[in-house]
């Protein structure tokens, strides 16, 4: 494990380095400190339509970075050769992925928890009001979406495998936008009495073929008075979501390393 470590840390401090990633950064940085002046309703409509905007920009922004991030790792290291030096070492191609994936995930949760401070600070000062009660959503949903950018930077390191950086963002693009739009909707089709025996097969086999991450979005729930969205516990759904994360994470690095073992570089 020494290796995945070093291999990670050393992962974070490119990532740290690097322009692009640091100017998408600043960029939603910027949304989210203007957020406050976006809307001009009631306080109780004020409220609920700023958490709603700052989460929305906080979440496009994790998604390009946790894209962002891993749509290159494999790629540069082949194109600068750098990777056959450290294979070359006593490091396994399993140890070099995981440690790439590992790195990418701190420094997402790193970007990730500078935004959600500036969320933080902004609403506060905007709203007046550092109650705990009120602040818990913009606390809750970002940590969850941690997990669900990890999701994601998951299926974008499986696709640079593979595939070249280009279509590997395009790809992992469609992902996010079907797991998170389009899935829900076969989850309702799939169940039972929902739809026609056919159309119910199909529909399970998308669900499942393809990640799920409003398994982890509380957001609607976080941001209204009416948690439609959670059903039973609160914590009890993030911890459900965090499972179903780390599994579904498990699952596709496994092929990732599978597919690398046998790619030659």
């Amino acid at each position: 494990m020494n290796q995945v470590f070093a291999i990670a840390a050393t992962t974070v401090g490119e990532a740290i380095r690097r322009r692009v990633l640091l100017i998408i950064l600043m960029v939603g940085l910027a949304f989210l400190i203007i957020a406050p002046s976006l809307n001009e309703l009631s306080p109780r409509g004020q409220q609920q339509t700023l958490i709603d905007i700052s989460i929305g920009i906080l979440r496009i922004t994790a998604a390009i970075l946790a894209v962002t991030l891993t749509v290159y790792l494999l790629p540069n290291e082949v194109e600068r050769r750098t990777i056959y030096t450290i294979l070359s070492k006593p490091v396994h191609r399993y140890q070099f992925l995981l440690g790439k994936y590992l790195g990418s995930v701190v420094a997402l949760a790193l970007m990730v928890g500078l935004m959600t401070l500036v969320v933080i600070l902004a609403f506060g000062i905007q709203q007046q009001t550092w109650s705990l009660e009120r602040l818990s959503p913009l606390i809750k949903v970002p940590f969850m979406m941690i997990f669900q950018m990890s999701l994601l930077a998951a299926v974008s390191m499986l696709f640079s495998t593979f595939v070249t950086p280009v279509i590997n963002f395009f790809l992992s693009g469609l992902v996010w936008i079907f797991g998170t739009l389009v899935n829900p909707i076969f989850e309702r089709w799939g169940a039972e009495g929902q739809a026609s025996d056919a159309i119910a097969i199909v529909a399970r086999i998308a669900h499942y073929a393809v990640p799920n991450f409003s398994n982890l979005d509380i957001a609607q729930g976080a941001a209204t008075a009416s948690a439609t969205q959670i059903r039973g516990s609160e914590a009890v759904y993030m911890a459900n979501g965090i499972v179903y994360a780390v599994v579904y994470i498990s699952i596709l690095l496994v092929i990732a390393v599978l597919i690398f073992d046998r790619k030659e570089l």
